[in-house]
């Protein structure tokens, strides 16, 4: 099983997923990039959703909560 379709199988199970989450249970450092792919060719509906936080260094930073929400029907296109 590769990165995408450990993430795909991730959300299809968990409903969501953290770039934190990725890359501690598979490696995937690229998070962004696998759900653009999974959004884009395998027509999956997932949303984001933004955090916003201060770091240890108290510098403001961000993260998305990246959620499922289903896979298109193929009639959306």
């Amino acid at each position: 099983m590769n990165k995408t379709e450990a993430v795909a199988l991730h959300l299809i199970e968990k409903g969501n997923i953290t770039s934190w989450e990725a890359i501690k249970e598979y490696g995937a450092t690229r998070l962004s990039a696998i759900i653009f792919n999974l959004r884009h060719k395998r027509g999956f509906i997932i949303r984001n959703e933004r955090y916003n936080f201060v770091d240890r260094y108290g510098t403001s930073s961000h993260f998305d909560k990246y959620i499922f929400e289903g896979v298109e029907d193929g009639n959306n296109k």
